[in-house]
């Protein structure tokens, strides 16, 4: 009799799996996977602070320094002092990343399709909220949309 794959094992496992993909797909933009993530959550959550920013990419706030001193050097996110605490740096997305991040989306797309093949449309609203249901669970904090 052979034991069901634990569901860690499985989410881990595809994490791993989705990772690698993602990493594929906006590779030929320039981009790395946590600046990706970076831009995708400046979109929805404009002028967060770098700790902030690491938080919702769940990166570290020295990884996503890395992140950003590409993203700065591309044009793609400015830094500007808060207004109210000067010590507290803001980061905002350009122009131009919006643009990149538009077609790097195309891309993920693709990506979450090929993922997704397999289920109805039904089945993929469920995983969503399984998903969303097991990070709460854990976390506590989950947003209902992180990037």
């Amino acid at each position: 009799m052979t034991a069901e794959p634990r569901v860690t094992y499985l989410v881990g496992r595809l994490e791993r799996l989705v990772r690698r993909r993602l990493s594929a797909a906006v590779a030929p933009f320039g981009l790395s996977l946590p600046a990706y993530t970076a831009l995708s959550v400046l979109r929805v959550h404009d002028g967060l602070s770098n700790a902030q920013l690491a938080r919702r990419s769940l990166v570290t706030p020295q990884s996503m320094l890395e992140a950003l001193t590409q993203l700065v050097e591309q044009g793609y996110v400015r830094r500007r002092a808060d207004p109210d605490h000067g010590r507290i740096i803001r980061i905002h997305l350009t122009a131009a990343g919006r643009r990149v991040l538009e077609r790097c989306d195309r891309a993920v797309d693709r990506v979450e399709h090929e993922m997704l093949a397999g289920l109805d449309p039904d089945g993929a609203a469920d995983l969503r909220t399984a998903l969303l249901a097991c990070g709460r669970a854990l976390e506590g904090t989950l947003p209902e949309r992180i990037g």
